[in-house]
């Protein structure tokens, strides 16, 4: 069985699945060190289900998270499930502090589009670890299999007790459909837990949570390969604006 088999398969069953070895050590130490600079200059403090740093919109500040979007490891496998018609509706980041708590479980979906099949998902997740991540410094947590529980949110007065943390070396991806509960790990390590957030989108739902158009500089564009542009709407260049839509 080949490595995509094996992570789709994975992907169907448990609604997530861990590639290893994505991303260079060197590479990812790289971003990191970008990142840690974008925070200074433009991070916000995040309250989405518990507290953490986040950066927004990584494409228009630095073409090295350009190799993301598309990246050869791992479009492959998010289009297995959505097809190729889809959009990357957001490339974030949130760091993770040192006594940041952990992040309530949660589907990243609204409830009008959860599919109990969980086939074809409207959206899929990916995790860039930039870290190592071990439970101690955050390491995302995740519910197996609750993609195919046909609840957008854990139900109120329910116990989620099979809650796996995703742990696994520097550079590698998590991957996740985006019906599946999850959440930020607590850090209680003594440094910063980074990670980058791509999430792509299709169907009805084929509108930006970010719009990769604001602030993006037009001499960037030719930097970008031909499915970079498709996956952010700029095959015609910048002139048509698409505004963000925003679910969380």
């Amino acid at each position: 069985m080949s490595d995509l088999q094996q992570n789709k398969f994975e992907i169907e069953v448990y609604g997530y699945t861990i590639v290893e070895d994505v991303l260079t050590e060197s590479v990812a130490v790289e971003m990191r060190d970008v990142l840690t600079y974008l925070n200074q200059q433009h991070g916000t403090d995040h309250r989405h289900r518990g507290t953490a740093r986040h950066v927004a919109n990584l494409p228009t500040y630095d073409p090295i998270f350009f190799q993301i979007i598309d990246h050869q490891k791992i479009l492959p496998l998010i289009e297995c499930f959505m097809g190729s018609d889809i959009i990357l509706g957001s490339l974030n980041a949130r760091i993770v502090r040192p006594n940041d708590p952990e992040q309530h479980l949660h589907g990243d979906i609204p409830q009008p589009l959860i599919k109990k099949s969980a086939e074809f998902p409207v959206m899929m997740n990916t995790v860039w670890m930039l870290d190592e991540f071990t439970p101690e410094i955050g390491a995302t947590r995740i519910v197996p299999g609750s993609h195919k529980s046909g609840y957008a949110q854990t139900p109120e007065g329910m116990k989620i007790k099979n809650v796996q943390a995703a742990t696994a070396p520097i550079g590698s991806v998590l991957i996740f459909n985006g019906q599946c509960w999850h959440g930020g790990g607590a850090n209680t390590s003594d440094r910063d837990r980074h990670a980058l957030f791509g999430h792509y989108r299709n169907g009805s739902w084929m509108r930006f949570q970010c719009d990769p158009h604001h602030r993006f500089k037009p001499e960037w564009l030719n930097l970008l390969t031909e499915r970079q542009k498709k996956l952010l709407r700029m095959e015609n260049g910048l002139e048509s604006k698409i505004a963000a839509d925003f679910y969380e």
